[in-house]
């Protein structure tokens, strides 16, 4: 693909679901009554969505999403970052705004003045540190191919798709618009298929977008043996070698691999004192490898920063940054 002769002045813009997460701490009995599978992200309505709160212990709420969390961790890593997604004129989305621009994320999609609320997510951590997401779209799910502006893509050096995000008919429209947009002005296009139950509902219209659209590919282990079918990590490995430029594959405490033609990097997690909660080291990776590609940094060097966000984020609750990754990244490879 040609490079576009206009300079970025973004390094990343970032499209998906805008949400305000509601964190608490929940034992095992509590997913078993409500019917919840551990680890996994499930999409409610407003009525189980109101069940749900109103059976949880005390929350924190913290403004999130997947990939707002990635635009967020790359604005702490030095990037410049976009975000485009949809919330509603109420006080959660007044809050997500004010949030997101307040960590330096360039975010002017219009509020919504109607319908469905601004998006939340339940995430309930168990005392192994797993994260189970239980999400009403709301406000979210109306982001349409009207939201995606033309001028915003072509300032991106890379535009990034959050597969959370595929649901929605008019959302999968942006999707397809922004990439258009982004491979027309000479740009990248980066996804992540976000969760293995979103590639079992979506596989072939994951593939053909990632064989068609995409450079950069973000999986977790489950979630790209679940795009091929296969029973094995390796075997992956070789399926989705060819079908886009760079695959970023993580394996949790296993660290990641990431895969480019004939180059292979296998990355090393970093070590973590005490982890207390999973939620977003797979979006604070993302941040690290997109800013250390929009930077033209190798791709060893990419999945480091990667780790070492990641690493940042599985040591306390939430899934935004709460230290200053430059420096972070800066003390850790010198």
């Amino acid at each position: 693909m040609s490079e576009s002769n206009n300079p970025a002045s973004l390094d990343v813009v970032a499209i998906g679901n805008a949400i305000v997460d509601v964190l608490t701490q929940a034992d095992d009995n509590f997913l078993v009554r409500h019917g919840l599978t551990k680890g996994a992200m499930a999409l409610i309505d407003e009525d189980q969505a109101v069940a749900l709160y109103g059976d949880m212990g005390s929350g924190v709420e913290v403004s999130g999403g997947s990939a707002a969390n990635t635009m967020a961790g790359l604005a702490s890593l030095g990037g410049k970052a976009g975000f485009i997604g949809k919330v509603k004129n109420d006080q959660l989305g007044r809050v997500f705004t004010h949030d997101l621009r307040a960590v330096g994320v360039e975010y002017d999609t219009a509020m919504a003045a109607g319908g469905a609320a601004t998006a939340r997510s339940f995430i309930l951590v168990t005392p192994d540190a797993q994260r189970t997401m239980n999400t009403f779209l709301g406000a979210s799910a109306a982001l349409g191919p009207d939201d995606v502006h033309p001028g915003t893509i072509d300032r991106a050096g890379i535009t990034y798709l959050e597969g959370y995000l595929w649901d929605p008919a008019e959302a999968k429209e942006a999707f397809r618009k922004a990439a258009d947009l982004a491979h027309a002005s000479g740009r990248r296009v980066a996804f992540t298929t976000s969760d293995a139950f979103c590639v079992d509902r979506w596989r072939d219209e994951f593939l053909d977008l990632i064989e068609s659209r995409v450079h950069i590919l973000f999986a977790n282990e489950a979630e790209i043996m679940s795009l091929y079918q296969v029973d094995n990590f390796d075997d992956a490995l070789q399926h989705v070698r060819g079908h886009c430029d760079i695959a970023a594959l993580t394996r949790s405490e296993h660290g990641a691999v990431i895969l480019s033609g004939d180059e292979v990097h296998v990355i090393d997690a970093e070590p973590v004192t005490n982890v207390v909660d999973t939620t977003g080291a797979g979006d604070l990776f993302a941040a690290g490898v997109l800013y250390g590609l929009s930077q033209d940094m190798d791709l060893h060097t990419c999945g480091r920063i990667g780790a070492i966000a990641a690493s940042e984020i599985i040591s306390h609750y939430g899934a935004r940054p709460e230290a200053n990754l430059a420096a972070l990244v800066k003390q850790k490879l010198g």
